[in-house]
């Protein structure tokens, strides 16, 4: 029987029973919860990285993006709010879709 020890999403249990399986599950604390966001989110990014088609490529950012809005839920932060701070970050120093390199600075 493999051991996974990690964040899956919420209906995996009945997905794994609907599949005539069994599988054991705990429901993690909330400090367990967001470390194990985090964490998740590293191999979410991973697979994004990895991805072979732009279709795998959305799937992963589609994940990211859950992730994104339960963290912010555990935090008790809206999207709007998380929205407001990506904005005025923007704003102050800019977005990231002119593909600027930095390489080096020089004193």
């Amino acid at each position: 029987m493999p051991i996974y020890n990690k964040l899956v999403r919420d209906l995996i249990p009945q997905v794994i029973e609907a599949g005539g399986k069994t599988c054991n599950v705990r429901i993690l604390e909330q400090s367990e919860h967001l470390e194990e966001i985090k964490v998740k989110m590293q191999e979410e990014a991973l697979e994004f990285l990895e991805a072979a088609s732009p279709k795998e490529a959305i799937e992963e950012l589609a994940d990211i993006l859950e992730l994104v809005h339960t963290a912010i839920q555990m935090y008790d932060v809206s999207y709007e709010q998380l929205e407001q701070i990506r904005t005025q970050k923007k704003r102050q120093h800019g977005g990231f879709s002119k593909g600027i390199y930095l390489v080096e600075v020089k004193e």
